[in-house]
C-alpha cells in the first residue's frame, strides 16, 4: 500500500465532480478531517458548465502545522493546481479522469488517480452523427501509464448498492490509498459531524475503503448495460412475434422482436406490421443471394430506428416515462419521501411544428420561411417543469397527438424515402451482400431533427445519388462499391459540415472514370 506523502510541501488534491454527486460535501469532509488532525488546509472551487461539458473542480492543499515538535510558520498554499504537481487526482466519472490526464494533472512522479469507471455521456458524445461514445479502455490504459497509482472501479454502482451518493465511495477510496496523514476514523467522524444520511454514507465509505484494500480495480461498465432492457411483449403484438419466430431466420429474431415492440409503442399495430412487411422483402433478397440472416438483422436494426424517428410527440412521450423520472431521482439521490422538480429545456423550431401539419400547409410554409431566410431562426426556447401539474398536462397533450402523426408532413415525407432505401438494399443484395449491408448502415446519418436532421439527410442523399444509384443501374463498377459507400458514410459521420464527404465522393467518381 502506498504510504502517506512526505510532508516537506503541501499535499495537493484535485477533485473533478458533476452536479448531484456531492462534490462540495466531499471537499468539506476532507477539510474537516484535515483540520481535526492538526493540518493546515486551504480549499478553492471552480464552477463547471452546464449540459455535461465540464465538471466543477475543487482543489485542496494541506500540510501539518508542526514537524518534530517545533511550531512552524503557517505554510503558503496555492489557490489553483499546477500540472505535474497534483498528488491525488479524484474524478467522479471516467471522462473526467481522461480530461485530467489530458491537462497534465496526472503524472508518474507523484499522482494517485482515483476515478469511477462508469460513464455519463458528454454533449459531444450525445450529439455526434454516429456513435460518438469515448472508448473508456483508452482512459484506463492511459491511467496505467501516467499515474503513479491508479484506483479505478465502478464507484457509482457501489454507491447505489448502499443507497448513497458517489462522494462517499470516493472518500473511502481516498482513505484506502493511505496517501493522506489522516486515519479512516477521522473521515468517518467528518461524515458523522455533517449529519447528512450518516449511516448510508458511512456504509458507502467503508465499501470504497475495502475495495481499495482488496485491489478491486478496473471494472468498466459493460456495453450491455447501455442497451435498452427487455420488456414483456404487449398482448396485441403476440401474433407478430409468432411471425418473427416462424418466418425470419434465427440470427435476426432478437432484433426483430425489439423492433416490433418499439414500433407498436411508437405508433400502433399496423405500423409494426408495416415493419415486418418491409423486412420480408429483404429476407427474400438475402435468401436468393444465399445469405444466412445477417443482412435482414442489420436492416431490421436500422429500419426500426428510422421508422421511429424523433418528433415532438416522441420527445414528450419520452419525458413522461416513469422509468426516466425514477432514473433522475436515483441520480440525484432523492429519498422516496423527497420531492424532485424536473425542468425540461426545449427549443422547438419551424420544422418540428410543420412536421405535424398536413403537407398542403407545411410545404408552402417551409418554402416561405426558406425564401425569407427565417427557417433557422424560428426557434422558440421554452422551459417546462414536467413535475408540475401544468407542465405534465402540456407534455401529456403533445404525447396524445400520436394518432395525428400519420396525417403530418414528415410522416408522408419519410415513408417513400424508407421504401426507396429498402428497394435499393434488395437490389444491391443481388450484386453483393456487403454492398447491401453498407447501404443499410447509411441510415446512421439520419438522426435528430431540425438542422441536424437536414445535414444528415443531405449526406444520405449525396451518397445515394453519387454512389448507390449509379452502381445499381450498372453505370458504375460494382467492384469496390461497398468500400466506397462505407468510406463516404464514415466521412459524413466524422464531418457534419460535409467537406470530408464531398472529397470522398469526388475521389470515388474520379476513380470510376479512370477505370472506364
Amino acid at each position: 500500500m502506498t504510504q502517506a506523502i512526505e510532508q516537506t510541501r503541501p499535499i495537493g488534491l484535485l477533485i473533478a465532480a458533476m452536479g448531484g454527486e456531492g462534490g462540495g460535501v466531499l471537499r468539506q469532509w476532507l477539510v474537516d478531517a484535515a483540520m481535526a488532525h492538526g493540518l493546515a488546509v486551504q480549499s478553492t472551487s471552480i464552477p463547471g458548465v452546464a449540459q455535461r461539458t465540464g465538471a466543477t473542480t475543487y482543489y485542496i492543499e494541506m500540510q501539518p502545522l508542526e514537524t518534530g515538535g517545533t511550531a512552524q510558520p503557517r505554510p503558503i498554499m496555492s489557490l489553483y493546481p499546477l500540472a505535474g504537481s497534483v498528488d491525488i487526482m479524484v474524478a467522479s466519472e471516467l471522462i473526467e479522469a481522461a480530461r485530467a490526464m489530458q491537462n497534465g494533472f496526472v503524472t508518474p512522479n507523484c499522482t494517485t488517480l482515483i476515478a469511477s469507471t462508469h460513464r455519463v455521456f458528454s454533449v459531444a458524445e450525445r450529439t455526434a452523427m454516429g456513435d460518438g461514445r469515448f472508448d473508456g479502455s483508452r482512459a484506463v490504459k492511459a491511467a496505467g501509464t501516467l499515474a503513479q497509482q491508479a484506483v479505478l472501479f465502478d464507484m457509482e454502482a457501489m454507491a447505489r448498492e448502499h443507497d448513497s451518493v458517489i462522494n462517499s465511495v470516493l472518500l473511502g477510496a481516498i482513505a484506502g490509498t493511505n496517501r493522506l496523514p489522516i486515519p479512516a476514523e477521522g473521515f468517518e467522524t467528518a461524515i458523522r459531524d455533517t449529519g447528512r444520511a450518516v449511516e448510508a454514507n458511512l456504509a458507502a465509505f467503508r465499501a470504497g475503503y475495502a475495495a481499495v484494500e482488496r485491489g478491486d480495480m478496473v471494472a468498466l461498465v459493460p456495453d450491455g448495460e447501455l442497451k435498452r432492457p427487455w420488456r414483456a411483449d404487449p398482448p396485441m403484438v403476440e401474433q407478430l412475434q409468432h411471425r418473427v419466430r416462424e418466418e425470419f431466420p434465427g440470427p435476426a429474431r432478437t432484433i426483430l422482436r425489439e423492433g416490433v415492440n418499439r414500433l407498436f409503442e411508437y405508433q400502433n399495430l399496423a405500423y409494426a406490421e408495416l415493419y415486418l412487411k418491409r423486412l420480408m422483402r429483404i429476407d427474400r433478397a438475402e435468401r436468393d443471394a444465399d445469405g444466412h440472416g445477417d443482412l435482414v438483422r442489420e436492416v431490421a436494426r436500422y429500419l426500426a430506428l428510422w421508422m421511429a424517428y424523433e418528433d415532438v410527440i416522441q420527445v414528450a412521450k419520452t419525458k413522461l416515462q416513469p422509468e426516466r423520472q425514477a432514473r433522475i431521482r436515483a441520480e440525484v439521490g432523492a429519498k422516496p419521501s423527497e420531492p424532485v422538480r424536473i425542468r425540461e429545456y426545449l427549443k422547438p423550431g419551424l420544422d418540428e411544428a410543420a412536421a405535424l401539419l398536413p403537407r398542403w400547409i407545411a410545404m408552402p410554409l417551409l418554402a416561405a420561411a426558406d425564401r425569407a431566410g427565417l427557417r433557422e431562426r424560428l426557434n422558440i426556447g421554452m422551459t417546462i417543469t414536467s413535475t408540475s401539474l401544468w407542465g405534465h398536462l402540456l407534455l401529456r397533450l403533445l404525447a396524445s397527438l400520436r394518432a395525428l402523426r400519420t396525417m403530418g408532413h414528415r410522416y408522408h415525407s419519410e415513408q417513400p424515402l424508407i421504401d426507396h432505401w429498402i428497394a435499393d438494399i434488395a437490389k444491391a443484395a443481388a450484386l453483393d451482400l456487403d454492398l447491401a449491408a453498407e447501404i443499410a448502415a447509411c441510415q446512421r446519418l439520419l438522426k435528430g431533427y431540425g438542422q441536424t436532421h437536414r445535414h444528415g439527410r443531405d449526406s444520405f442523399d449525396g451518397i445515394m445519388a453519387t454512389l448507390v444509384v449509379p452502381t445499381l443501374r450498372g453505370e458504375m463498377a460494382a467492384e469496390g462499391a461497398a468500400r466506397a459507400v462505407a468510406a463516404a458514410r464514415e466521412a459524413a459521420l466524422s464531418d457534419p459540415d460535409g467537406a470530408a464527404l464531398q472529397g470522398v465522393l469526388k475521389t470515388a467518381q474520379n476513380a470510376d472514370i479512370a477505370a472506364e
